[in-house]
């Protein structure tokens, strides 16, 4: 790992549990910084800042962002100048900048980030100390409930919209949650999207499991963050994505979002319908994501275990036959029942997101530069909301 000691010059944002921040590095550069404030105070201009370098060092997409690991304590310009090592060399030296808090053992002990120094406890849903730990004693069922399962964190903004779009138009409502996997960012304050449909009262509540933390609700593991889902937030619909920043290595296995398959499977396990939302697109220049991603092929391939309804677009002209193509190549057919569903116009997807004040962007790509990710999205989306109109009491 890298590190540096940099000084906070403006804060940049402010949302639940963050901070974005400009900060002052060594050569004098500014750069951006994130500030976790779940565990600790804010920190004010002129603080100093104790960054984890590495990912930028990387040069990394999403992750690429300069992490406060600890404030400095307040003594003056010390150390601003020195050398960044040496004034890394004297942090545990000084008393902490913030003042450790006793722990409150009521809070719960289920431990996330386990064995690392940023290791926090947090009450587990499932864990005694917890008021929903003897509903967990017990076999549970999702009961049926819709699964919307996507693989990248856009889909989560794109799909919520759609869903409510639907509820405003059939005047029904539904209650959304979001269950947040540790495949990308660990934090959930990360995500903007979390924050802006939190503002918007779309969700009825989160759900963070494994080490993902800082949802409403946490969980130890994807299954009983989706019986969680159910049962505590009460959800007509689930929602499950991983948080900002999947990875990928161009092999066929070697990816973050394989996970989707999984899911799926603990969703027919507890008794849910899991609607996988497929990755779409034909503005990718990359050949293995042209048309269906072949992270789709082969989660539908080799990892979902059972067969599922599968919804893809019946697109026009070229691009459908490219997909219908892909599909019989990957003998979908035969393990999976496919439905295609035209998709909805362009200008009712314009309409959906234009209550939602951020861009929904896949690879810096929105709308309109990549109309068949989003038609992948809401012909799944559709399904689902057929699907609970039709079976809910």
């Amino acid at each position: 790992m890298q590190w540096e000691i940099a000084i906070v010059t403006q804060i940049l944002e402010h949302r639940h549990g963050l901070q974005e921040l400009n900060v002052k590095m060594q050569n004098g550069s500014v750069s951006k910084a994130i500030h976790y404030t779940d565990d600790h105070c804010q920190v004010t201009v002129n603080d100093q800042v104790l960054l984890n370098t590495t990912a930028v060092s990387l040069k990394l997409g999403t992750g690429g962002y300069h992490i406060v690991h600890a404030a400095m304590p307040r003594n003056g310009e010390e150390t601003c100048e020195a050398n960044a090592l040496s004034a890394f060399e004297q942090v545990e030296c000084h008393s902490c900048l913030f003042d450790s808090k006793p722990i409150d053992r009521s809070r719960g002990h289920i431990m996330k980030l386990r064995y690392t120094s940023l290791q926090r406890p947090v009450l587990a849903v499932e864990e005694p100390a917890s008021s929903y730990h003897t509903m967990f004693k017990h076999r549970q069922s999702l009961q049926g409930v819709p699964v919307l399962i996507g693989e990248l964190h856009s889909m989560l903004p794109a799909a919520v919209c759609r869903l409510q779009q639907l509820s405003r138009e059939s005047g029904i409502a539904c209650r959304i949650a979001y269950v947040m996997s540790d495949g990308g960012a660990l934090p959930i304050a990360f995500s903007r999207h979390i924050a802006e449909l939190r503002k918007l009262n779309w969700l009825v509540g989160t759900v963070t499991y494994g080490h993902a933390y800082g949802g409403d609700v946490e969980a130890v593991n994807k299954y009983t963050a989706l019986l969680a889902a159910k049962h505590v937030l009460q959800a007509d619909i689930v929602i499950v994505t991983m948080g900002p920043g999947s990875v990928g290595t161009g092999t066929r296995l070697g990816f973050s979002g394989l996970e989707t398959g999984e899911l799926m499977n603990a969703s027919i396990a507890l008794g849910g319908f899991p609607w996988l939302i497929p990755r779409i697109s034909f503005a990718d220049s990359r050949p293995s994501h042209h048309g269906i991603s072949h992270h789709t092929l082969t989660v539908l391939q080799d990892i979902a275990a059972a067969r599922c309804r599968v919804v893809l677009p019946d697109l026009q002209h070229e691009q459908g036959a490219y997909l219908r193509q892909q599909a019989e190549q990957a003998l979908l057919s035969h393990k999976h029942e496919l439905e295609w569903r035209i998709p909805v116009s362009g200008s009712l997807w314009e309409a959906a997101v234009a209550p939602y004040a951020l861009s929904i962007l896949t690879m810096g790509r929105g709308l309109s530069a990549d109309p068949t990710y989003f038609a992948g999205i809401g012909t799944a989306v559709e399904a689902a909301w057929d699907y609970w109109l039709e079976t809910r009491n």
